[in-house]
């Protein structure tokens, strides 16, 4: 079971210039979203990643609004997060061990960084559905090989209501609003 309280959230790069080309964009960038609201109303802390903002652009706007003023992109030009000083400075000082993944592309991006954090010692978790990749196939092919090697994965509804716990809590009416 994920404990809001040592968990954070991983955007990778859902950037406006490659969003189109991934398969499904629409829903991956709802859940992506719906994620984010989610996280930020539970206080669980957000790391979100950008490729080479220069050529494909800022993280598309529903998932900057979702974020609001927790929108600060780190910019990246390796494909694994980890490779990048700035992302782990953030990632240590969050002090968190259990990590929550979506983005693009599921393949490259998305796949060497949960291969890398799960190489240092994090327990890392895909929301399946707040994924993507150009191509179906690489998509499908990346979460089997995930899985393999111990990555968890689940659905952004599983995983929001799994950090609330219970229906008790202050903002439950407010995190069930986005699943519904």
């Amino acid at each position: 079971m994920l404990d809001s309280n040592d968990t954070l959230l991983v955007i990778i790069d859902v950037q406006e210039r490659m969003m189109p080309a991934i398969s499904n964009h629409e829903d991956v960038v709802a859940q992506v979203a719906r994620l984010a609201a989610g996280c930020r109303r539970l206080e669980v802390p957000i790391l979100i990643t950008e490729q080479y903002t220069k050529g494909l652009g800022p993280t598309v706007a529903p998932v900057q609004g979702a974020l609001g003023e927790w929108y600060r992109p780190i910019e990246k030009i390796s494909f694994s997060a980890c490779k990048e000083i700035h992302f782990m400075t953030q990632l240590e000082a969050a002090g968190r061990q259990e990590i929550i993944l979506c983005g693009v592309e599921t393949h490259v991006c998305l796949y060497q960084t949960a291969m890398d954090l799960r190489e240092l010692g994090y327990s890392v978790h895909i929301a399946a559905d707040a994924v993507g990749s150009r191509a179906e196939r690489n998509y499908r092919i990346a979460m089997e090989k995930m899985v393999r090697h111990s990555i968890d994965t689940t659905s952004v509804e599983m995983f929001l209501f799994e950090l609330m716990e219970r229906a008790d809590i202050p903002v439950f009416k407010e995190v069930q609003a986005l699943v519904k």
